[in-house]
């Protein structure tokens, strides 16, 4: 089968470097904004950004505008009494997560999305309980108000019931967590969700999960468990749990099974068929009604001993001031909780935001929320947030027994539990996120939620670290017949001109990487430039010293010993001298180093005259790096070997400008546009050569030959022609005229 014939283009420009590109194309000068500048401008008020700030914090002014009565109502009245069900019921399950009376799982279905109606910009996400947050808000209230065990001696409490006593704490919790939030948002530090990679939030979701799980089982099984909390606490619930398996409540055990399976079903048939349901079917608010019924019918409470809500009371209780003492022993808890809460409700947000084309504003959603906290714990609901399967409840449709509740939440654990599936994937594709998902998870699974929480986000800091630290570099090498370079382990048809090295850095140079990244140059090319340079001003010091003695002559332009083989002795004098650059001044020659040398002296052979470092990678250097590279480029260049680093980016030019990297042995002429300037440049000031090299080649050559000198460097004048082995590869277009 004949390949169709490719595009191509041709190019015919000079050859530039950097300084010459400067020279034929003025830039433009910008100046620059001072963080005085910018401070200006956050606090200049004007009409326009009066009406944007109004805008900005009342989304619901620029919605409402814009909202379609008869295209829109209708369908927003049929998902909000949907969305208001799941709500209800998910509600009063998650309640017992978080160890408070079921019907308090009602004021955060109800308060916490009254104020983000108005403030909230997401358009489709359901606001309300969320189950990991929770669970989180459980752990604060089971080791503040324990089963079975005394309170904690705060002011505030005494009178209370211990379900009032935990309400108040869940309320107090929440108040701070949205005080957290709404501090933030105000701060303008809505990219701190950025630092949670969906990786990690994924190993954490599936731990809340495990936790979840574990916790619901003994409203499964009906037994009679304290809740713990801390680290190991799943550890010790789980031991307690089976040494009273035997005390399992058979009604509750079969009823939870019958509800879970029937759920299970119903809700793959929802999956399966939602193209083609206009709605989804609320199996888990049918199944609750039936249950309800059924147990009322038989009189399940007296009859099989099972655990019932009772009797839900009604109306709504009057606002309750937070307790400012429980702040102070509940603000490490409740800082991971506002984190957690805004950023799985930024992430669902960000995906029915992409699908439906429209913006969300991070830094808003977070004040959203945190007022929403704020407000709902007022009237004491807890910690809010939102679900994916209440959101899509949403946006796709444009008194009950205790083992039903335990039974709706276990089955709603599936997606999150089924994420564990993402270990394969992530260890074939990706093995630092694969170490992120699995230490994130055992760590929120033994040591509880926030503690893993914050394991996590180390391991994942220490992640990116690596990845910067270690990068991958690579030595480049011709695509014949292209002005393209890629890695040389990769392909076949490569040309690569003898005494170049072409060598690729993939990240930013810091202080973290910068010796690294000495080392992987050094092995690429092959020796030690600081090695090679001390032995040659070794060799320098001996050569001074037998001619001195008499013991060596020049004759013709070589030299040669008077006697045999001298005894090489060390001079450990002025040894800082070693690392300066070689200076023949005070000689009558020049030594060729490549060549063998005379009174048995051994200097290690270099076979490189250019390197060229690839930095278009590298996004920023540090001072630590600056630092490093010089003298990493000095010591090549201090052994005859020109360095040439190309596709620089512009600031990191002004930034080696304004920090004094030029100086006489390191010019700004070593910067070239692209890979391919540097190359034919290097191949104009070294064509290669078609004969071979004469065997007899003379080892010196007097200091009076034609040569230029660059800071160090040693270059014979050339002809300024490319040779024909290089026309062979190099495409027309960008040859030398």
């Amino acid at each position: 089968m004949l390949r169709p014939a490719m595009a191509q283009y041709t190019v015919t420009r000079p050859l530039y470097s950097e300084d010459s590109f400067a020279q034929d194309h003025e830039k433009i000068y910008r100046q620059r904004k001072t963080l005085l500048d910018h401070v200006k401008a956050y606090f200049t008020c004007d009409s326009k950004r009066a009406k944007n700030t109004a805008l900005s914090l009342l989304p619901i002014i620029g919605w409402m505008r814009i909202y379609r009565i008869k295209e829109w109502l209708l369908s927003d009245i049929v998902s909000g009494i949907s969305t208001g069900l799941v709500a209800v019921l998910q509600g009063l399950a998650y309640s017992l997560l978080a160890s408070l009376p079921a019907w308090y799982g009602l004021f955060a279905a109800f308060f916490p999305v009254i104020t983000y109606f108005f403030l909230g910009t997401s358009r489709h996400i359901s606001v309300g309980a969320f189950p990991v947050l929770s669970l989180m808000v459980g752990a604060v209230v089971t080791r503040v108000v324990p089963d079975g065990g005394f309170p904690a001696n705060i002011t505030g409490l005494e009178g209370l019931s211990p379900d009032q006593q935990r309400v108040v704490v869940a309320a107090s919790v929440t108040f701070l967590m949205g005080i957290f939030q709404l501090a933030m948002g105000l701060l303008q530090v809505g990219f701190i969700v950025m630092y949670l990679s969906d990786t990690l939030i994924s190993g954490f979701t599936t731990a809340a999960a495990v936790h979840i799980l574990v916790s619901q089982l003994k409203f499964v099984l009906g037994l009679v468990v304290p809740g713990l909390s801390g680290p190991l606490s799943i550890i010790y619930t789980l031991e307690k749990i089976f040494v009273q398996i035997t005390n399992t409540n058979i009604a509750d055990l079969v009823t939870s099974i019958i509800v879970m399976v029937v759920v299970f079903i119903v809700k793959e048939l929802n999956d399966r068929y939602k193209a083609k349901l206009p709605v989804p079917i609320p199996i888990e608010v049918i199944m609750t009604v039936i249950a309800c019924g059924v147990s009322y019918a038989f009189n399940f409470k007296d009859k099989y001993n099972v655990d019932v809500v009772g009797a839900i009371p009604k109306g709504y209780e009057p606002p309750l001031a937070p307790n400012m003492h429980i702040f102070a022993q509940t603000a490490v808890e409740a800082f991971p909780m506002a984190i957690v809460g805004f950023a799985v409700a930024f992430s669902v947000a960000k995906v029915y935001a992409i699908k439906h084309d429209y913006l969300i504003d991070g830094n808003q959603e977070l004040i959203a929320f945190g007022v929403s906290n704020i407000f709902g714990a007022a009237f004491r609901s807890f910690a809010a947030s939102t679900a994916l399967s209440r959101s899509a409840v949403q946006e796709s449709t444009g008194g009950k027994t205790q083992s039903v509740l335990g039974a709706v939440v276990i089955i709603n654990l599936k997606g999150m539990l089924m994420q564990f599936r993402d270990i394969p994937y992530l260890w074939r594709k990706d093995r630092p996120d694969c170490v992120v998902w699995i230490v994130t998870c055992i760590a929120s699974i033994l040591l509880g939620l926030d503690l893993g929480l914050a394991v996590g986000l180390g391991v994942e800091l220490l992640a990116v670290v690596f990845r910067t630290q270690f990068p991958r570099c690579s030595v480049l090498a011709n695509i014949k017949g292209t002005d393209v370079y890629r890695d040389r382990k990769d392909y076949l048809s490569i040309y690569e001109p003898d005494g170049v090295k072409i060598f690729r850095i993939p990240s930013p140079i810091f202080f973290a990487n910068i010796e690294f990244f000495r080392g992987k140059l050094v092995e690429a090319v092959g020796f030690n430039p600081l090695r090679v340079l001390r032995k040659r001003n070794k060799a320098l010091r001996k050569i001074r010293k037998l001619l001195k003695k008499g013991e060596l002559q020049i004759t013709d332009g070589l030299m040669q010993t008077v006697s045999g083989p001298i005894e090489e002795s060390e001079d450990e004098s002025n040894m800082e001298d070693l690392d300066q650059p070689t200076n023949f001044q005070d000689l009558p020659i020049q030594v060729n180093w490549n060549a063998e040398l005379p009174a048995g002296i051994c200097v290690p052979k270099v076979d490189i005259h250019s390197i060229i470092l690839d930095f278009a990678a590298v996004s920023f250097l540090d001072i630590s790096a600056l630092k490093g590279l010089k003298a990493a480029l000095k010591e090549f260049i201090r052994v005859d070997v020109e360095v040439y680093i190309v596709a620089c980016d512009t600031y990191i030019l002004e930034k080696l400008h304004s920090c004094k990297f030029f100086d006489d042995e390191i010019k700004t002429s070593i910067f070239f546009l692209t890979l391919h300037d540097a190359m034919l440049h290097i191949l104009e000031r070294h064509p290669c050569q078609s004969q071979d090299k004469s065997p007899f080649e003379k080892v010196f050559t007097h200091s009076n030959h034609d040569s230029q000198s660059n800071g160090g460097i040693t270059l014979r004048s050339r002809d300024k022609v490319v040779s024909d082995r290089a026309k062979a590869w190099l495409p027309p277009c960008l040859l030398f005229t």
